[in-house]
């Protein structure tokens, strides 16, 4: 089997809203889709995360750089693969967009490898420790609008009816207004429901500490990417100093670069992004780091359906840590917020709040080989667009 042809699908449309976090708004939805396709009719899928411009150019790097590179091999060789495309990138770009390239197409070839072998890609990472997976619900998005407030409030009460036992939210607008948003949510939703608070690292140290102190008391269960990735003495400040878990990692690549993370203890819960850390392949390395370092794992999940898709199987398929009768499991982040990429994009959609809705809170797993999963064509040509 050999790889023939790779393909970046940059899909796009227009929100009727516009949401934002800590660093920008958008008013425009977008996903980078990777397929790869075989001299035996076998087609792989994947994803690359980063959304606005940033798909344009990982597009062009998948098809101008990381194709060249590959065609001809064999799919099923994939470290020999990433760490052809690694070693050849690793002067020109060791994070950011090369590697969220590589992921895309890593993804897909464990995609390839499932079909090839009539496997779901969970058994060929080992097998499933779970067949269902806890999710928590992901919205409340900052807006520009005079009542945020009353909108977070709304919007947290209509993800708990949804079915989901925990949320999480934005914040990023300076001390008082994110204690003022988070407690309305808190006080919208209850104290039985967990609630995290993301910041997208807008804040110094100095900032997050009084802001940590703060959501402790409301009951935060993690404070995640309070500050820049890469202070790495920052996180570690943050975690001697709080009482509730810190988290990070969406912005972090590879090995190397988690193991900064990991060794210096700057997490209390790891949050690797596998459509940008490298893909799977890479992803399962840095989770040997932190089940060796005895911190646990819980993947940072954006996108469209595959990249939903792509973390169910990663989620089944991770230990329990430390290990216990009756363990805590990780959770799917599922952003409840409109996304027709993630509703619509598939010929058999995942239903994953209808699934949450019926069951109490969690996700089966895709049965099918491979990702379980196939992109409807006539949908990615209706909303593929070009530069």
């Amino acid at each position: 089997m050999k790889i023939t042809k790779i393909i970046s699908h940059v899909l796009q449309y227009d929100l009727e809203e516009e949401l934002g976090y800590s660093q920008q708004y958008y008013l425009k939805r977008t996903t980078h889709l990777v397929e790869v396709q075989t001299d035996v009719g076998i087609t792989g899928w994947g994803e690359c995360f980063g959304g606005g411009n940033v798909a344009f150019a990982n597009k062009a790097i998948v098809e101008k750089v990381i194709q060249p590179m590959i065609l001809g091999m064999n799919p099923l060789n994939r470290e020999v693969i990433w760490h052809t495309v690694y070693n050849l990138l690793r002067d020109h770009g060791q994070k950011g967009m090369p590697m969220q390239s590589l992921s895309g197409v890593d993804i897909a070839l464990w995609d390839i490898a499932g079909k090839a072998l009539n496997q779901p890609v969970y058994q060929l990472l080992g097998g499933a420790f779970r067949e269902r997976i806890p999710a928590y619900g992901y919205g409340m998005m900052l807006q520009r609008v005079p009542d945020l407030k009353e909108r977070f409030a709304e919007e947290a009460v209509a993800i708990r009816e949804k079915g989901f036992r925990a949320m999480k939210m934005k914040t990023g607008l300076g001390h008082k207004k994110d204690v003022e948003l988070v407690e309305a949510v808190r006080n919208a939703i209850g104290d039985d429901v967990g609630l995290m608070v993301d910041a997208n690292h807008a804040y110094t140290t100095r900032e997050a500490i009084p802001m940590g102190r703060e959501f402790e008391k409301l009951g935060v269960d993690w404070f995640e990417e309070p500050v820049a990735p890469e202070d790495y003495r920052g996180y570690r400040d943050l975690c001697e100093a709080l009482d509730l878990n810190i988290s990070g990692g969406e912005c972090e690549f590879t090995r190397w670069g988690h193991r900064e993370l990991i060794q210096n203890r700057c997490v209390d819960i790891l949050q690797p992004e596998v459509c940008a850390l490298g893909g799977i392949t890479e992803y399962q390395k840095v989770l040997a780091l932190a089940t060796a370092n005895f911190i646990p794992v819980i993947n940072h999940v954006w996108g469209s359906a595959v990249a939903v898709g792509t973390n169910l199987h990663l989620l089944a398929a991770l230990p329990d840590l430390p290990g216990a009768a009756h363990p805590v499991q990780p959770m799917l982040e599922y952003d409840t917020t409109p996304n027709r990429f993630r509703e619509e994009l598939l010929t058999e959609p995942l239903r994953i709040q209808e699934q949450v809705a019926a069951s109490g809170g969690t996700v089966a797993l895709p049965k099918g080989p491979g990702l379980g999963i196939e992109p409807d064509r006539d949908f990615i040509k209706h909303f593929e667009v070009d530069v």
